[in-house]
């Protein structure tokens, strides 16, 4: 896993680098950064002594959790990795094979489909219900097998569903800022159920860490921490989230009406309205 974040830090930066040597459409250095620290992130994850830690504590597996699916995703989408990416690749290889696999009408239609708002929610959802049921976790918990496919399945759905909000290249869906406000209030609905119960549960609802070296009060203890971490993060992110996107929809909407404004009065001034 190392050796893959690694390889696309590497990747992304000759992206960068090249794109901004052709002064072709050059990418701000805030979103490298973003690229990196995403990457950093999810290497603290997946491949650091949090990585392990989830097995004892479960507020650990929902800082895991966090940072795959409502961290880690969002600064990788707003980096625009798959443009940077691409420039990184010989130009040979991008025209002979990466631009026709692009182009080829069944691509499209999947990326149309696996892009859609309610296909990301579903995937987003689907991966945090399924994972956090006790079966599903204590599975993770005593399989890297099942561990590194509850992580995949983490990211991936996190990825997912930060798409539509984002809306990096090659994303051509149109812009709909307020079904992008209703679609994050939605998601944050199973993460608030899922977190009011581990927060005001008077049992356990994860057996597998009471045979850690805890007594039952202070796994109780642990279970509320968790949840109330998520209910936290995931209000606080998705909201600010929110706001931006509908500050930046009513900023644009500002824009349209003082151009259609200013085009009003050249053509009244153009035909002698307006002394």
């Amino acid at each position: 896993m190392t050796l893959v974040l690694v390889f696309l830090a590497l990747g992304y930066m000759r992206g960068w680098l090249r794109i901004h040597a052709s002064c072709a459409q050059a990418i701000d250095a805030w979103r490298a950064v973003g690229f990196l620290l995403g990457l950093g992130l999810i290497g603290m994850a997946v491949a650091s002594p949090l990585a392990s830690g989830d097995a004892h504590s479960l507020t650990a597996h929902m800082i895991q959790h966090l940072v795959l699916m409502s961290l880690a995703p969002p600064l990788i989408w707003l980096a625009d990795p798959v443009r940077l990416l691409a420039w990184a690749l010989p130009s040979r290889l991008t025209e002979s094979v990466i631009l026709p696999i692009a182009r080829w009408r069944p691509s499209q239609r999947l990326a149309g489909f696996l892009g859609h708002p309610f296909v990301c929610w579903v995937a987003a959802t689907a991966a945090l219900a399924v994972w956090h049921v006790p079966a599903m976790l204590t599975l993770s918990a005593h399989s890297n097998g099942w561990h590194a496919t509850e992580h995949a399945s983490f990211l991936a759905g996190g990825l997912l569903f930060w798409w539509p909000v984002v809306q990096p290249w090659p994303s051509s869906a149109p812009e709909r800022p307020w079904s992008i406000v209703l679609y994050l209030f939605l998601a944050t609905l199973p993460c608030d159920a899922l977190s009011g119960f581990l927060v005001f549960s008077e049992r356990i609802a994860y057996p597998m860490y009471v045979s850690a070296p805890q007594v039952s009060a202070a796994v109780l203890d642990d279970q509320q921490r968790a949840g109330a971490l998520m209910w936290t993060a995931v209000t606080i992110l998705y909201l600010v989230a929110g706001v931006i996107v509908a500050t930046r929809s009513l900023s644009r909407e500002s824009l349209r009406v003082n151009k259609r404004s200013a085009l009003q009065v050249a053509g009244d001034l153009q035909t002698g309205l307006v002394p």
